[in-house]
């Protein structure tokens, strides 16, 4: 019989133990996950790429939805475990959930610490520390323009750097003298300073904050000499401490940390803690590595699988701050007894400064140019005498490189435990094995295997290293392809399954060399949706190769009930309808019952095994709220009733929604249509909007309402409700067979560009053929609930297992 294990935090350090456990001892436990977000598993290290835009939030997802569900974990989101019942051996979360451990491992990481200032509480001041500051910081940004960063570390600079791409006047104010005190000397910080300076932020350095004033919201931020700043959004990032009150309050032995001994046990049997919120021999660390490096520990210890413990890391802090390069370890400050080697390049901005004591290298700071990072790093730990060679560490030799005269490289001296990757915790001894015993050829194919280069990519140059030295001529430079199983594109991948006549996904893999032979979360439903757009009458859908959502046939909600959304056409509804779907909620006690932006009725709360009965008794058909396909057609109510409206924008809308239900799409689609050019129904940030004008339509195509906010562009103008239909069925058909899997409109507009669009659909006889195509497809669908109701054996699908929670 399965043991119990119960993991408190779903973030890096225990999801990372979990995977290690799950190699190890993947039938051993039965795993229950709380997470106090409302998210799976996500690299926090990329937050600050998100805010500056490099990255989306679905791209810094580590485990998505579909994982927990592969490995049959009990998954708790927005859950936060308020105690421990130490005696009963069970927890309790804040909505009254409990879970029975026989294996309890806290990894509730830490909190930001904010000041107690005067005003902090008011609105607009807020943490670094999570999505929903992510999401914060950019709906503000929107609203406002000033905004002032308090603390002038790494993740001050880097949430004033996303404030600053999003449009913001920003001023970072930092107590100290300098930025970057732990990491930086006071010449690398000036040198930092100036580079930041250029990409528009403004320092206040030497300054400490006294109040934030406003009514209500934020307005300045006050300093002790006097001195005052304009804020409409202050962001607190001075630090964090361990979240260790549930420990506490559990009676488990905590100073900074929760204490633990080698193999991560707390002071109470069958609890155990790693992560930010553990404290091991003293010493409670912030950094990605070591927490990997303890997680590692943990799982060989509760797979019963021989291990030394953990003794402690050795760090060191690798960073890319604004595109600037630093590097610094050990104790670099100037020491008595100790000398100091230094090079400045004003001119190419590298800096370099070398501690040395007792012949050994003891601190280092690089900036710049970070490349011998690594071999630096490693004779620090080595601790081995390195007299007659400071010039050449000084002036360095290029990661991978072989220095005059043969020899090995610095990255092949580098040890096996060197940490390569810091964003996934990948040494290179991972590296090398994926290399040497996995067949690994090219950086794609180590990132599928290892996730090494997957985050930030600012380790790639020493993957790439490490490449030439193990893999030698086998080394091949591949393009990225949709994912790491394939080196071929969206494009590639399509012409190849047209020109061969390829039919399942099993078939694609096979023929087109798939590395991986069942293939990943992100190719699969790509595969699914391509192969179903090209062979809409051959193609039998793969309802495994759908993400959680779409197979359900509901939205997943953070407490693992579902979403009912019955479709509503154009937000018109009557009567009879409402009373049906009131009678509907009292049967089935739905927690809640919500008008939706789309100007519909969401039933929320809902238990999995009620959704085929709930269906059946609503008898309409889904609003396809969960999927890639039509979300919703909103209306205003036009020339019915309106006195501005120009067109009958109800009578519009209805026949757009009847004409493009179930409609699968690469991402999903909203539609809206405007009785007039007032724009009540918000047409002109739908991917698809239609504007009511005085003898006819406007047609607008690409707009976004979401995280990154687009206005659509004007496609054409036509008279007739007719050429509404054939040219909005001619668009949505060309985005269907031209876009990338998971590419909203907006993303695909931009990216091809409208002219290339316009250029498409001008001849009638191709739009005919379009709208051909598209009908052909739709013809063929039907509602699934209709299935699913009708067929016992896909009802089962639907019966709660005994693992069931969140996925």
């Amino acid at each position: 019989m399965k043991q119990k294990l119960v993991l408190v935090g779903n973030g890096m350090a225990g999801l990372r133990m979990l995977e290690h456990l799950l190699k190890l001892a993947p039938e051993r436990y039965e795993i229950t996950i709380f997470g106090a977000e409302p998210h799976p598993n996500y690299n926090r290290i990329m937050l600050s790429s998100v805010l500056a835009g490099g990255a989306d939030l679905k791209e810094i997802i580590i485990n998505g939805l579909d994982w927990y569900e592969e490995h049959r974990i009990n998954l708790f989101l927005g859950h936060t475990v308020k105690e421990i019942d130490t005696a009963a051996r069970k927890v309790i979360s804040d909505q009254g959930t409990e879970a029975a451990y026989d294996v309890l491992v806290l990894a509730t990481g830490s909190d930001p610490f904010m000041l107690p200032l005067p005003g902090a509480e008011k609105e607009g001041v807020i943490a670094f520390r999570n999505i929903q500051d992510c999401q914060t910081m950019i709906e503000t940004s929107g609203k406002y323009k000033k905004a002032a960063v308090i603390g002038g570390g790494l993740l001050g600079l880097e949430a004033a750097r996303g404030l600053l791409h999003l449009g913001m006047d920003v001023s970072v104010v930092h107590i100290h003298p300098y930025l970057m005190e732990r990491q930086l000397d006071e010449a690398a910080s000036r040198m930092l300073q100036r580079e930041l300076e250029a990409q528009g932020m403004k320092f206040l350095l030497s300054k400490q904050s006294e109040a934030v004033l406003g009514r209500g919201r934020a307005k300045t931020l006050a300093f002790t000499d006097g001195e005052r700043v304009d804020a409409d959004l202050v962001v607190m990032a001075v630090g964090i401490r361990p979240n260790v009150e549930l420990a506490k309050r559990a009676g488990l032995s905590v100073n900074r940390g929760v204490v633990v001994n080698d193999f991560m046990e707390t002071s109470k049997p069958g609890i155990y803690a790693l992560g930010e919120c553990a404290e091991h021999r003293g010493i409670a660390y912030g950094l990605v590595a070591p927490l990997y490096e303890q997680g590692a520990v943990l799982a060989k210890k509760l797979a019963d699988v021989a291990t030394e413990g953990y003794a402690g890391s050795v760090t060191s802090t690798k960073l890319k701050v604004s595109g600037v390069d630093v590097f610094s370890a050990g104790s670099f400050r100037e020491q008595e007894g100790a000398r100091v080697l230094k090079f400045q390049d004003e001119v190419e901005g590298v800096y370099k400064k070398l501690v040395l004591k007792d012949d050994r290298l003891v601190g280092a700071v690089l900036f710049g140019d970070t490349s011998d990072g690594a071999e630096l790093f490693s004779l620090m730990k080595k601790g081995e005498s390195v007299a007659g060679r400071e010039k050449e560490l000084l002036l360095g030799v290029s990661a991978g490189t072989l220095p005059k005269g043969g020899g090995t490289s610095r990255l092949e001296a580098c040890a096996d435990d060197e940490i390569i990757c810091g964003c996934n915790g990948v040494d290179k001894g991972t590296i090398v094995k994926s290399i040497q015993e996995q067949g690994c050829t090219s950086v794609s194919q180590i990132k599928a295997c290892t996730k090494a280069s997957g985050s930030c990519g600012g380790c790639k140059p020493l993957v790439e290293g490490l490449l030439q030295i193990y893999a030698g001529d086998a080394a091949v430079n591949v393009k990225e392809g949709m994912c790491g199983c394939t080196t071929l594109t969206r494009d590639e991948i399509v012409g190849e399954v047209k020109r061969m006549g390829l039919k399942t996904i099993k078939e694609v893999m096979n023929v087109l060399g798939w590395s991986t032979e069942e293939g990943c979360t992100k190719c699969r439903p790509a595969l699914n949706y391509y192969l179903g757009m090209l062979w809409p009458e051959d193609y039998i859908d793969e309802k495994e190769s759908r993400i959680t959502n779409e197979r359900y046939h509901a939205n997943i909600q953070k407490d693992g009930t579902y979403s009912v959304v019955p479709r509503i056409y154009g937000g018109v509804t009557s009567p009879a309808e409402l009373k049906k779907i009131a009678e509907v909620a009292e049967e089935f006690e739905v927690p809640m019952v919500k008008f939706t932006g789309g100007q519909r009725l969401d039933l929320l709360g809902v238990k999995k095994e009620d959704l085929p009965k709930i269906w059946e008794a609503l008898d309409m058909p889904s609003g396809h709220a969960y999927g890639k396909t039509l979300r919703t057609v909103k209306t205003c109510v036009g020339s019915t009733f309106c006195r501005f409206g120009t067109q009958d924008s109800i009578g519009m809308g209805i026949r757009l929604e009847k004409e493009f239900e179930r409609l699968n799409t690469p991402a999903k689609v909203k539609l809206a249509v405007s009785g007039c050019p007032r724009n009540c129904a918000e047409a002109t940030i739908k991917d698809f909007g239609v504007v009511a004008i005085d003898g006819g339509w406007e047609l607008h195509v690409g707009g976004n309402g979401g995280v990154h906010v687009r206005a659509t562009d004007l496609l054409c103008v036509v008279k007739t409700e007719d050429e509404v239909i054939e040219w909005s069925s001619a668009f949505l058909q060309y985005y269907r067979e031209n876009a990338n899997w998971n590419e909203r409109t907006s993303t695909w507009v931009e990216r091809v560009g409208l002219e290339s669009i316009k250029n498409a659909l001008e001849s009638r006889e191709e739009r005919l053929a379009l709208r051909d195509r598209i009908r052909n497809v739709l013809d063929l669908t039907t509602d699934p609930w209709k299935q699913i109701i009708s067929e016992p054996e896909l009802r089962k699908n639907f019966e709660p297992l005994a693992s069931d929670s969140a996925v």
